[in-house]
This record gives C-alpha cells, sequence and structure tokens, in this order.
C-alpha cells in the first residue's frame, strides 16, 4: 500500500510533497488548512486512526509525541503494525516509531537521504548486529518469531550463536558466531520444531507442481500436497510458491493448495512444460495428449526450481489430482518464475473526486500494474495513476477497451478496468462477463480472475446533492438508442411514467439526439404535475459541478448536456427551500401516514 504523508498545514507540503516522491506516497491534508493536498481529512485523529486500521504505512509530518498519543489506544500487536514514521518539518530527522522491522526503518533510511536528514533508527539488531532476527529478508520466513526477542536479548548481552546452513545475511552479519554458540540460528528446510534458544529460518526453495482433472475437488488436492509435504520431511513455510501449466490457471484446486499454504499460484504454457521431459521420472503420452506436455505436476515444479534445481518427491497421485514437489539451490522468487493468473479489477470510482472514492476501489488501482480506460477517467485518479502503465481509449470504444484490459490480464497483469460512477450501472462490468459468457476471448482471457467493485453512481450522486429525492420506489432509464431500440425505451419511459417512479435518466442527449428527453417530459406531464420537481446535475464531483432544481413544465432539453443526470420526481416529490435559501428535492416515504413513528426520548 502507498504511504500516507499526513500534514496539518499547508506550511509542510513541500516537504510532504518531496517525501511522497522520495516514498512513493501519497499527501493527506487537513480540510481547511492544506487543501492542496490529494486526499483531505476533517479530524487528524481519526484520521490517523483509521489509516493505521487499514494497515496503511504512515508518515506523519508532526512531533513524534503527538503521533504516540493518538496510535497509543490501538497498539495491540507487535506483528500486525504497518510502519508508522515521525518526520521533523524541516526534514531534518525521520523517526521510526512502530514497524521498524515492517519497513519503517527502510522508509526512515529513504527519507533521510533524499531530504539530507537523519534516520533515527533505534532497534537494537540493525544498530548492533546489522540485522533483523525477527525480520528477515525476502526469500526467508521465520518459523517462530515469538522466541526472537529472548534470542535477541542473549545476543545483546554478549551471547555467541552457532549458525546452521547457509544464508549470505546471516553470514556478513555482525552477529558474534562460534562453534558451541549459546544460541542458534538455523536455516533448514527440515519438518521439526525449535530447540532452546533457536531461532529457525525456512529458506523459500520448494515448489510443489499440481495437476487436477476439470473440477478436482479442492480438498482433494490440499490433502495430497499436504501428504507430499509430511513425506519430503519439509516444512510447508519453505514453499516459494505453487506450480501449474496455464490450462489450470482458473482451476479452483491449484488455487486452493495455494491458499491453504499462503504462497502464490504460478502457471507455465504446455512448451516450457515439455522442455523439461528429459528430468521426468514420470512422463505421460495420456497427460501430452490432453495437454500438450508430457508431464504436468513434475514439469511445473522442475520448471520452477530452474535448471539447477531437482525433483525430491516424484508425481504422486490421488482420485482426480498430482503433485511432486522440487527443491532449488537457492530461495526463489516467485515474481521471477512462471505466470502469475491475471486479475481483472472492473471498478467504478465514482463521480471523480477522491472523497466520493471507495476505499476498496483505491486498493484495487494501487494493486495493478495496468489501468484501462476513456482517457478523462484515468486522469480523475490524479496521482493514484503514477507508476502504473495507462492504456487510453476514446469515449465511444467500449468494447475494444472492455477486450484490450481482458487480454492484457490474460498475460498475467493485474489490470483495472476504470469506469466513472458504478461500474455495473451502465457501465463496463456487464461487458466483461457479456463477453465471458459468450467465449468471445482468447482461451487465456476467460481464465483471469474478474473482481468488480462498486462505486458511487452519478443517480446517487445527484441526489445527494439535490437532497434525497430518491427517498421512495424510483427507476433508472437511458435514453440513448445506440444499444437499445428507440421503440424498448418509450415503453419503458410509460411504464415508469404510468408507475409514478422517481425516473434517473442516464444519456439524456448527445449532439445529434435532442428529441428523446422532449419526449419523455412529454409523457410524464400526461402523469405527473407541471411543477414537479426536476434535478439537473452536470459534472458531478468535479470543476464546473452544478445542481439545479427546475420544474417538469420548465425542462429545457438546451439546458442538458451529455455530462448532465436528469432525476424527475414523482408525484410525491416535494421542492423545499430552507432559510438560508437553499433548494432541496425530496420525496417522502409515508412515515408521516404510520403511527407510532414519532421521535420519542
Amino acid at each position: 500500500m502507498r504511504p500516507a504523508v499526513v500534514v496539518l498545514h499547508s506550511a509542510a507540503l513541500p516537504l510532504a510533497r518531496r517525501a511522497a516522491a522520495l516514498v512513493g506516497g501519497e499527501v493527506h491534508g487537513a480540510r481547511g488548512r492544506a487543501d492542496e493536498a490529494e486526499v483531505l481529512f476533517e479530524a487528524a485523529g481519526d484520521h490517523l486512526r483509521r489509516l493505521f486500521r487499514d494497515g496503511r504505512p504512515l508518515v506523519a509530518v508532526m512531533a513524534a509525541g503527538a503521533v504516540i498519543r493518538i496510535l497509543a489506544p490501538l497498539l495491540t500487536d507487535k506483528g500486525a503494525e504497518p510502519p508508522v514514521l515521525a518526520l521533523a518539518e524541516d526534514g531534518s530527522a525521520a523517526v521510526p516509531l512502530l514497524g521498524g522491522h515492517h519497513g519503517a526503518n527502510d522508509l526512515a533510511r529513504r527519507l533521510a537521504e533524499g531530504l539530507g536528514g537523519q534516520a533515527a533508527v533505534t532497534t537494537a539488531g540493525d544498530l548492533r548486529f546489522g540485522v533483523a532476527l525477527d525480520a528477515p529478508p525476502a526469500g526467508y520466513t521465520l518459523e517462530n518469531p515469538g522466541d526472537a526477542k529472548r534470542v535477541m536479548a542473549e545476543l545483546v548481552a554478549g551471547a555467541e550463536a552457532w549458525i546452521e546452513g547457509e544464508a549470505p545475511w546471516l553470514q556478513t552479519s555482525r552477529i558474534p558466531v562460534a562453534d558451541d554458540g549459546r544460541v542458534t540460528l538455523a536455516v533448514t528446510e527440515e519438518a521439526r520444531e525449535a530447540g532452546p534458544l533457536e531461532l529457525l529460518y525456512r529458506p523459500r526453495t520448494m515448489v510443489l507442481g499440481i495437476g487436477a482433472e476439470r473440477g478436482a475437488p479442492p480438498e482433494e488436492a490440499v490433502a495430497l500436497a499436504e501428504r507430499i509435504l509430511q513425506q519430503a520431511g519439509v516444512s510447508p513455510l519453505s514453499l516459494a510458491c505453487v506450480a501449474s501449466i496455464d490450462l489450470k490457471a482458473d482451476e479452483p484446486a491449484v488455487h486452493a493448495v495455494a491458499e491453504r499454504f499462503g504462497v502464490p499460484a504460478r502457471f507455465f504454457d504446455a512448451a516450457t512444460l515439455e522442455r523439461e521431459r528429459p528430468r521426468l521420472l514420470n512422463p505421460s503420452e495420456i497427460v501430452f495428449r490432453e495437454t500438450g506436455c508430457h508431464g504436468v505436476s513434475e514439469g511445473a515444479a522442475l520448471a520452477a526450481v530452474g535448471p539447477q534445481g531437482a525433483l525430491i518427491v516424484s508425481k504422486q497421485k490421488s482420485a482426480r489430482a498430482t503433485a511432486a514437489l522440487a527443491r532449488a539451490p537457492q530461495p526463489i522468487g516467485p515474481e521471477t518464475v512462471g505466470q502469475a493468473r491475471g486479475r481483472l479489477f472492473v471498478v467504478g470510482i465514482g463521480p471523480g473526486g477522491a472523497p466520493w472514492r471507495s476505499p476498496a476501489v483505491s486498493a484495487m488501482v494501487e494493486q495493478s500494474t495496468d489501468l484501462v480506460g476513456y482517457s478523462l477517467y484515468l486522469d480523475l485518479l490524479g496521482p493514484l495513476a503514477e507508476g502504473r502503465t495507462r492504456h487510453d481509449f476514446d469515449l465511444g470504444a467500449e468494447e475494444l477497451r472492455v477486450r484490450h484490459a481482458m487480454e492484457l490480464a490474460g498475460t498475467g497483469r493485474d489490470v483495472a478496468l476504470v469506469c466513472s460512477g458504478d461500474a455495473g450501472i451502465y457501465a463496463m462490468a456487464t461487458l466483461v462477463f457479456e463477453l465471458l459468457d459468450r467465449g468471445d476471448v482468447s482461451k487465456a482471457a476467460r481464465r483471469i480472475a474478474v473482481e468488480v467493485s462498486p462505486g458511487i453512481s452519478a443517480l446517487q450522486a445527484a441526489a445527494a446533492k439535490a437532497g434525497a429525492p430518491l427517498g421512495h420506489d424510483f427507476c433508472t432509464i437511458s435514453l440513448s438508442d445506440l444499444l437499445t431500440p428507440w421503440e424498448d425505451i418509450q415503453r419503458r419511459v410509460r411504464a415508469a411514467a404510468e408507475g409514478d417512479f422517481v425516473i434517473a435518466f442516464y444519456n439524456p442527449v448527445s449532439k445529434r439526439r435532442r428529441t428523446q428527453l422532449v419526449f419523455a417530459r412529454d409523457v410524464l406531464l400526461q402523469h405527473r404535475p407541471a411543477d414537479t420537481p426536476v434535478v439537473l446535475a452536470t459534472n458531478l464531483g468535479r470543476v464546473g459541478e452544478s445542481v439545479r432544481i427546475v420544474t417538469l413544465a420548465a425542462l429545457d432539453v438546451d439546458e442538458v448536456d451529455m455530462l448532465t443526470v436528469v432525476l424527475v420526481g414523482s408525484t410525491n416529490t416535494r421542492r423545499l427551500v430552507t432559510a438560508e435559501g437553499r433548494a432541496f428535492a425530496y420525496t417522502p416515504r409515508g412515515y408521516a401516514a404510520k403511527p407510532g413513528t414519532g421521535i420519542q426520548s
């Protein structure tokens, strides 16, 4: 997650922007005092605590004591703390307060180097031994982190260590070493418990190759994988990834095994697996006829561990799955082998402004490698789009845009298909599933994972700005006849008018379409009063925002453009003008006629 660089006033904004650029962060500022920030908040304490609970790295340009007092009530689990730093307003000191071994120390060093200040790192391991024993580098996992504090205390008190196994980061540290060391630092894949004053480090050198019939029970594949690890006497924490053929990128059984052990799943094409045939212990002509390679589980495991790796458990079978285990000579970075299952995030960014964009949508965009969308929508993401490859499309190229996003995800990328409003309301989510249903994309694109996240729709934004016109039954109708026959639109307008729904009209006009909204107005005037409130909302959440309330009889098509949402009230919708002169529209739900709904103290 991108670090949040938090400031309380505008004088600190230049430093905050420099800090954010150094750590790939986002500037959060107090509303009314730092309004040029990317994200605004009302109360600093509430905002910091919310970010902390979300696991967001924090760089607070404020006094360390203030940050400590704000976050103190939330400090319960050291292992789950995100990095938290206090940054002096002149950039002279970056102080890691929490999560030193979860990235705070590294962030402090990067800030100090870039700002010309000092990193006030205080963790004993970093200072004395040049290594954090409870936070090993990538490729290694500490099995018993609860014992790290006791072991570190012994070393700080002068004890020597015996290092078992190979790990360059331990051999090059300043830890005192002796053959009869009081503490043990073991680097091993062997499945065993830690001894007294021993830390067990698991190198991620193992790969489980998995093959499965289509629809194989996930629990069967998981049981087979567990049996193989037990047979090999290997700790599950030494697994780097689960591997299979790309035909199984969407197979639940394969992903169930990966989820069971908390590792990623990686996939290879048949040609890559076939190149492993000379090393297979159990080649199969049947498998070759079905997949184009002579072995899936053994081949995938071997492909992942590389030419210097080897099988340590050959192919084992269950009723509908196969598995094999291979070992690499050095820890494996899963991102360097095979291909991940591509993910397509179909996101609705709301009207456009960050305050109306959901945290879930922002998180999906942050996880993405690529952004696909209409250029205006991508521009509205602002700094959130930085560091990601943009794929811009013109308005109107909807199917081309969606196909591109799906095919890009089919190559193993994490792609955000960006829509305004809500992705499932007159937007791209429906076209994604239509293409999948038709099978009208490549096989790779049909195997991607699709996640849809909602956004604030135009009708919700317009209603909120205008008051509460959607307080009772309502419907939406698009007046565009590009995709829907005009006869169907006419029928729906008449039915909604007769049903006395509040109606949200999308796509009310275009440069060539000027008569549809006139037709709708005239039909509605046959069923509801001339003074029925109509909300005209344009550029919601963006520069040039305009929200007006007119009457149905006075609705003028020339006052409406392509960026306008039109909300027409029902016969019950009312217009209210407050004492300060603000006009609102609302639709009563009928509480006044219901007994027992009065306010009670």
